[in-house]
């Protein structure tokens, strides 16, 4: 299970939703990685600022959006169990 959220420096909903990532992930003993989008872009994949860019944050569960704007806490707890 790969749980995963992309960001962009600065923006502030991005800080809390990590923030919220990092203690629900936590909490199953899983880690999640982040990615910012612009930084991806300037290194050599436009796609994912493309795809993703206008609703920051975003939280992808193997690949798939999950959740964006505001991490889906019930949701990806139901997840997150269910993938234990």
């Amino acid at each position: 299970m790969k749980v995963e959220i992309l960001t962009r420096e600065g923006c502030h909903m991005c800080a809390t939703a990590r923030t919220e990532l990092a203690r629900i992930c936590g909490d199953f003993g899983i880690g999640f990685t982040e990615v910012d989008v612009d930084r991806a872009a300037a290194d050599g994949n436009p796609e994912v600022r493309a795809e993703y860019g206008d609703r920051l944050p975003v939280v992808l569960l193997d690949g798939i959006e999950h959740s964006y704007w505001e991490v889906d806490e019930p949701r990806l707890r139901a997840d997150l169990a269910g993938r234990a």
